[in-house]
């Protein structure tokens, strides 16, 4: 599978040849009720026989996990994303169910949600109780190649000012249990209560961030490194910088499109350290209240500039962000993917937009609909 616009060439490197690995989170359906359905542990035994190592259990059994390698190139993360959901399609149609790529289940009785069973998710239901309820949610992750802490703390401050950008551009999750929310992403807002999460602080150093660790593990706010919840953070267990911040996208399409504008940010944040730059450093509370817009409106809305103060079309900060990211996307061959990519979502809306257009005011099933057929198409 080829990607238009994405060179065959070797890619340059800007600063480095930085591998990016995905996580996609994937909610189970029944296929006759279209209902959140809890399969979990069904749809793992048949998806491990297949391929070990790249599915795993989420904290709740309506979800599943794809995993992909590190890859250097778009055309080969697609290949592997698309591979991984039609795998998952196929072992979820063994048991009468069907995967679906959104922020939220859109239909079914998910309050509280079905935990998966485990030591750890145990103790995390002890500690965290009721923020269980709406735990139903799904999220796709970035990782990129940043073995250093000092950089990758680096990096994340660079970040903090387009969390929100990216945020409103993947806004998926206007539905939750039968209801419209009135937000493009209320897996946002619902995830904004943790006690760990949203955007990460400003860190000034590595020892400021495991100082902070040390207060937080303290107040019995964390389970376990696992549970930094930050929506950019050094991997717990891996040797990169995960991005965290995005709805689930619909599409394996727009999965690499994201994927590789984070590379391009994260490569553009090395070189700026690199020659001295200092990082803007937005206050919480201006980032917070972006977050709730972006949230709100998504990308056919208003966002906010953090670094000015200033109220914006959220698809001119879109356009903004794809500019400062320029330099690196022409470096590594991903220009035009990613431009044409973000286009797209402007002129055809975010995935809540789209989620929307299916229901046109009626039964949300159709949405479910437009949703399973978009994540793997052909699933029936």
């Amino acid at each position: 599978m080829r990607l238009p616009g994405v060179s065959t060439r070797r890619i340059h490197p800007f600063p480095g040849a930085l591998a990016m690995g995905v996580e996609e989170e994937l909610l189970l359906v029944d296929a006759t009720t279209l209902h959140a359905a809890p399969g979990a542990t069904a749809v793992l035994e048949r998806c491990t026989a297949e391929v070990p190592d790249r599915v795993s259990a989420e904290i709740t059994t309506l979800q599943v996990e794809t995993n992909s390698t590190p890859r250097l190139h778009p055309d080969d993360l697609l290949d592997e994303l698309a591979a991984l959901r039609r795998m998952a399609a196929r072992c979820a149609a063994c048991e009468g169910l069907r995967v679906v790529a959104s922020g939220l289940p859109v239909l079914g009785a998910v309050v509280p949600p079905p935990i998966t069973e485990g030591d750890r998710y145990a103790q995390g239901m002890d500690t965290y109780r009721g923020l269980h309820d709406e735990m139903s949610m799904c999220a796709f992750q970035v990782h990129i190649d940043i073995p250093d802490l000092a950089s990758a703390l680096d990096v994340a401050n660079r970040l903090r000012p387009w969390l929100p950008v990216l945020l409103a551009m993947s806004a998926n999750s206007p539905y939750f249990a039968g209801r419209d929310t009135g937000y493009a992403s209320w897996r946002a807002l619902a995830w904004a209560r943790w006690p760990v999460a949203g955007p990460p602080p400003y860190f000034q150093s590595p020892a400021h961030y495991e100082e902070v660790l040390r207060a937080l593990g303290e107040s019995g706010a964390l389970v376990d490194p696992g549970t930094v919840f930050w929506d950019v953070r050094p991997a717990p267990r891996l040797p990169t910088l995960e991005v965290r911040v995005a709805d689930m996208t619909t599409t394996a399409e727009e999965s690499v499109v994201f994927a590789a504008l984070i590379r391009a940010l994260v490569a553009v944040s090395l070189h700026e350290a690199e020659r001295g730059e200092p990082a803007p450093a937005p206050s919480c509370e201006v980032l917070r209240a972006a977050y709730w817009r972006a949230a709100r409106d998504g990308l056919g809305g208003t966002g906010l500039d953090v670094i000015a103060g200033k109220a914006v079309p959220a698809a001119l900060l879109a356009e903004r962000m794809v500019a400062h990211a320029l330099p690196a996307l022409e470096a590594y061959g991903d220009a035009l993917l990613v431009t044409s990519g973000v286009r797209r979502l402007i002129s055809h809306g975010c995935g809540a937009a789209r989620q929307r257009a299916a229901a046109r005011g009626g039964p949300l099933e159709a949405v479910v609909r437009h949703l399973v057929e978009q994540t793997v198409p052909g699933q029936t």
